[in-house]
């Protein structure tokens, strides 16, 4: 077994075998990935095992975003210029129900963030941002140092250091 992610393809990754057990997140990698991909709108990131690359264990999805500047808490505004803050949105995280309890779900989430910090490079980008559908979701990001921001309890940033 070897894993590795991949953008989605819709010809070759198989969407409709895909369950997480959220009907919205597995409609929208059947329904919508692909259409929003084409768009420009986000990309979908699929992390496959090798042996079986067409079988999408997880999934994240990503896009340009920005964050008002007072959204974020008082020693993340430092040094920031007063318009708004430039981010990529990790707009949905999935892992496959069967595949649950591997630790997919983080590595997702690296590859997000090891994505962010490559754009970085490149573009100006500040912080990763995620919205929690709830509290135990945005327990899951606390975990890996997200925070809150100051109107949402369940909107969280990373910030994704200085070059």
């Amino acid at each position: 077994m070897s894993l590795a992610f991949s953008v989605l393809d819709a010809s070759h990754h198989d969407r409709d075998e895909f369950t997480c057990g959220v009907a919205a997140l597995d409609d929208y990698l059947r329904q919508r990935a692909g259409q929003h991909q084409r768009d420009g709108i986000a990309t979908t990131h699929v992390l496959i095992d090798d042996a079986q690359p067409n079988r999408i264990l997880g999934y994240c999805t990503l896009s340009a975003a920005q964050l008002r500047l007072q959204e974020l808490q008082e020693q993340d505004r430092k040094r920031l210029p007063t318009y708004p803050v430039p981010a990529i949105r990790v707009g949905r995280l999935a892992v496959s129900q069967s595949e649950k309890g591997k630790g997919y779900g983080k590595l997702l989430l690296g590859h997000a963030v090891n994505l962010a910090l490559s754009v970085r490079k490149t573009l100006g980008v500040r912080v990763l941002i995620v919205d929690a559908k709830d509290s135990q979701v945005a327990a899951f990001y606390e975990g890996f140092g997200f925070r809150h921001t100051a109107d949402s309890a369940l909107m969280l940033y990373l910030p994704i250091g200085r070059a």
